[in-house]
């Protein structure tokens, strides 16, 4: 019986914005058509017959473009059918070895999870390391693995116990090279680790010549790679859902790691929802858009004048507004009590009228003013700052109006006037010649934009002057939902009340009964490229 093996590849480790103390990983380049073949053939776009470049099988035009558009929309790249300089480079990089169609999808017509076709039939399943890393403390090992474990159990009722010795449903062990699973590591970088699907026994195998860490952003996070290995202990294949953790190309080391909701339903799907009453079991809800805010005083000044400097969640995964010399800590639904509160207080060394601000993966805080940004870890400034944008941010213009890190493709983005900048830290230079383009290359959104948030039930937010809009990172345009956008901030997100909940397509104000407030729909994916 053919055993169908999972292997897990190293993305290029995510840099920090201005000097990465470490390399990230290479691979082998794909530069020509032929080792294009080979790639596509290798992952499932193409027949196996390809993968033999002394075959001599033709390849017909059709059947080529088809195969590079199906890569192209599984990965989240432009699809043109063409093999540009963007599918080369995402090629180039390391990635899972296992097809990317194992299994089958929850719907052939979204992206979504897939499920390998096996699962347990017990939930209280046991593990064993049977052979521990050979850099790290064994008992700081023990609890990250537990923790990966516990990723997928907070949603279902599964339960996982460690056990010292055999028999154990899960075994797991760091390796090098060859381990006696036909499937040798190759050293540090390449492959990182390979699991097994349930019907071939769950085992997870991690390559020790890795530079294992806990809790840093240099070296390989062991905490994600075993959660993602474990999702294929459990029966779940690849999502094609870029911000899933069982997408296929690992994102770097996340300080504020959260399933997303594509797991989840993955997840639930094979084992079921937590029983209890557990938040875990309820699924996903965004806030925001389900039930009428808790109403707060009408003198606020947020409630008279919504408008805002800028918007950004914290490594916690806390969101504050900033406003003036002022900033508010938002909770689901309204403004959490005590606030607001002065800049200067809660940032020392910052100063008021915030331009624009973002958390970027290495757990970072950037705020931009003027001419100038500060970078903090926390609360704390993290060096010698300001400095000139120019300086840190080459490409990028001074007097922002709004900034984020999008969750398509975890690049950021800057947004002035008409215009917006993709900025990539990992590329030189940063900002490719074809920008700045057009905001109304994101369908709906208006110019000179107050602040953007990528918020943390996977949804994109922009805000201008007293109106917020909520963007669907899949269709590439504004949210449909009702009631419609935009819609007013006050209301929403600051819990006002004497204010509208929402406007008719004229901007009059509409008024909206409690019960008329439909659910809206958790975003499937953050997939396309704002390109």
């Amino acid at each position: 019986m053919h055993r169908s093996r999972i292997h897990w590849l190293w993305l290029a480790a995510v840099a920090l914005l201005v000097v990465a103390p470490w390399a990230p990983v290479s691979a082998t380049p794909v530069q020509t058509t032929s080792q294009a073949e080979l790639y596509l053939s290798q992952f499932g776009y193409l027949s196996a017959k390809f993968r033999n470049p002394t075959s001599g099988s033709l390849l017909e035009k059709d059947t080529w473009e088809k195969a590079i558009m199906e890569f192209q929309s599984f990965a989240g790249l432009n699809v043109t059918g063409e093999l540009d300089s963007d599918t080369m480079e995402l090629m180039s990089l390391p990635r899972c070895g296992v097809r990317d169609k194992v299994g089958f999808g929850s719907d052939s017509r979204s992206k979504r999870y897939a499920l390998q076709g096996s699962r347990w039939k017990v939930k209280a399943l046991t593990y064993r390391i049977s052979k521990y890393p050979s850099r790290l403390d064994r008992a700081e090992v023990d609890k990250e693995i537990a923790k990966a474990f516990s990723v997928w159990s907070e949603y279902t009722d599964l339960t996982f116990t460690a056990k010292k010795s055999a028999p154990v449903h899960i075994d797991i062990r760091f390796e090098v090279n060859e381990h006696g699973d036909g499937d040798p590591f190759d050293g540090p970088g390449g492959t990182l680790a390979h699991a097994y699907f349930p019907v071939y026994g769950g085992d997870a195998h991690f390559d020790d010549a890795e530079f294992w860490t806990i809790g840093k952003s240099r070296g390989t996070n062991l905490f994600q790679v075993a959660a993602h290995e474990f999702g294929h202990s459990l029966g779940l294949s690849h999502s094609d859902v870029r911000s899933a953790l069982m997408a296929p190309f690992y994102r770097g080391y996340d300080p504020v790691f959260r399933l997303d909701s594509d797991d989840v339903q993955g997840i639930q799907a094979l084992y079921g929802r937590k029983s209890g009453g557990s938040s875990g079991g309820g699924g996903f809800n965004p806030p925001r858009t389900t039930s009428r805010p808790v109403q707060r005083d009408p003198d606020s000044e947020l409630c008279s004048l919504p408008k805002i400097d800028a918007m950004f969640n914290t490594a916690d995964g806390s969101t504050y507004a900033f406003k003036g010399d002022n900033y508010y800590k938002l909770t689901e639904n309204a403004v959490a009590d005590g606030y607001p509160k002065k800049i200067a207080e809660g940032w020392p060394g910052l100063k008021g009228n915030i331009d624009a601000a973002f958390t970027y993966k290495n757990g970072k805080t950037y705020f931009f003013q003027g001419t100038k940004y500060w970078r903090y870890s926390g609360r704390q400034v993290d060096g010698e700052y300001p400095k000139e944008i120019s300086e840190g941010f080459t490409g990028i213009p001074d007097h922002l109006d709004a900034a984020l890190v999008w969750g398509g493709n975890g690049k950021i983005y800057f947004y002035k006037g008409s215009k917006f900048w993709r900025f990539d830290p990992l590329k030189r230079p940063p900002v490719k010649s074809t920008y700045p383009k057009p905001i109304s290359n994101w369908e709906g959104l208006p110019n000179n934009l107050d602040a953007a948030v990528q918020y943390t039930n996977g949804y994109t937010y922009f805000f201008k002057d007293d109106k917020y809009y909520r963007f669907n990172d899949r269709t590439f345009s504004i949210d449909q939902s009702d009631p419609p956008f935009p819609r007013p901030v006050a209301h929403w997100w600051y819990g006002c009340k004497n204010t509208p909940s929402t406007f008719d397509t004229l901007g009059n104000v509409k008024a909206i009964k409690n019960e008329e407030v439909q659910h809206d729909n958790v975003a499937d994916d953050l997939i396309l490229d704002a390109a």
